[in-house]
């Protein structure tokens, strides 16, 4: 492999990896509402 193509596969596994520990960080800071239930049901116990 040539040094350019190195380069570039470490920057396209930084963006992709810092993405998802972005949107994970993301969701354990804000996570998302439960959803609300449609009338006449009940929750599965």
């Amino acid at each position: 492999m040539s040094v350019s193509a190195i380069v570039m596969m470490v920057i396209a596994m930084l963006i992709v990896w810092g993405g998802l520990i972005a949107a994970i960080l993301r969701l354990r800071a804000h996570p998302e509402p439960p959803e609300q239930m449609p009338p006449g049901t009940r929750p599965a116990e």
